[in-house]
């Protein structure tokens, strides 16, 4: 039965099944926080930084699991619009920094009702308790001790 069911699957492919599940979560998350001016991403830019105080580039481009050109790229915008500014780390030359600026802690804070207000509904239309499991097994998954595994993994040979 098993098998059967894997077969007719539409979303066999792990990669293609977790693209369109964030995609549809980013037009949704998006569409509740477009009142504050900012998406999805750009909030999730902001926490990170909040969460690290002023993270180098390096350590928030590993923090979210992004290259430092895709973080760079989602930066450009935070920063013409003053939320956030990259500077030259004091101690390390070579180093940027990423700092949190007022106006960006005042823009993350105003967000915060609205993503709570999305998180709320996304809880209320696939469950609480399903939502935290999800969420652990997704921390799993972008975890860096799932890419290792996954990297020593040998292709098994498919069940259909």
């Amino acid at each position: 039965m098993q098998a059967s069911k894997r077969a007719k699957d539409p979303l066999i492919c792990n990669g293609a099944a977790l693209r369109k599940a964030t995609r549809r979560i980013t037009q949704l998350y998006d569409a509740v926080l477009a009142p504050c001016g900012l998406s999805v991403s750009q909030r999730s830019v902001l926490v990170h930084i909040a969460r690290a105080g002023e993270p180098t580039m390096s350590e928030l481009a590993q923090a979210m699991v992004l290259d430092r050109s895709a973080l760079a790229h989602n930066l450009k915008p935070l920063q013409r619009d003053g939320y956030v500014v990259v500077r030259r780390d004091e101690v390390d030359g070579r180093s940027r920094r990423v700092v949190l600026t007022e106006v960006g802690q005042e823009k993350l804070s105003a967000s915060h009702h609205l993503w709570r207000s999305a998180q709320d509904r996304f809880e209320a239309a696939y469950g609480v308790e399903r939502a935290a499991d999800l969420r652990l097994a997704l921390a799993e998954i972008f975890s860096d001790d799932f890419a290792k595994a996954f990297n020593r993994a040998r292709a098994a040979p498919s069940s259909g």
